[in-house]
């Protein structure tokens, strides 16, 4: 079990010894390869993943049936489709491994004991969630309020494992552009 990289997610001042090394073992180990789905449009969620090591991308379909980019998760970072797993509903979302993937999983019956027995991962995940709102609409206002070259700029510094392991027509639809425009960007940027 990987105890450092799940105490430094969980790390928060009202989460004691005890009950971090409670919610680690709550954990277990998941691998995925390359290509395999980890939650499908129209299944529920079961419950959230904690990637080790590899990418993943959740997409939506739109209007004309075309897969859309709506996030990109690397290494230490929570795979989660909110809407689904606290809803109990189903995915408008497919979230499937780019890379082959070693995660650790936190099932939602596991979850929602712990969320209600542990004060401090209550106060943890609404810290949380609160920086995902956050990001969230960082990310909506910047799709119109700057260039998609920016975007692009933008994501290298801060996900650069996306533009290294990425399929480039992925990068394009999460930047909100055609393939043909992105060609252009990239070609201007090198």
């Amino acid at each position: 079990m990987n105890k450092q990289l799940l105490s430094q997610v969980y790390k928060h001042p009202l989460i004691n010894q005890e009950e971090l090394d409670r919610l680690i073992k709550s954990h277990y180990k998941v691998t995925f390869k390359k290509g395999d789905v980890i939650l499908k449009k129209g299944e529920i969620s079961q419950g959230y993943l904690l990637i080790e090591k590899g990418l993943m991308r959740s997409f939506a379909y739109d209007y004309n049936g075309n897969e859309s980019t709506t996030d990109f998760y690397s290494k230490h970072e929570i795979v989660i489709e909110v809407l689904s797993l606290f809803q109990r509903i189903p995915s408008q979302e497919t979230i499937h491994a780019l890379t082959d993937c070693e995660c650790w999983m936190l099932d939602f019956a596991i979850f929602q004991e712990l969320y209600h027995s542990i004060p401090g991962f209550s106060e943890w995940g609404r810290l949380w969630m609160t920086n995902r709102l956050f990001h969230f609409k960082q990310r909506s206002v910047e799709m119109v309020t700057i260039s998609a070259k920016d975007r692009y700029l933008q994501l290298i510094k801060e996900k650069p494992e996306v533009v290294l392991q990425s399929p480039l027509k992925y990068i394009a639809s999460y930047l909100g552009i055609t393939d043909t425009s992105f060609s252009r960007i990239r070609k201007e940027i090198s």
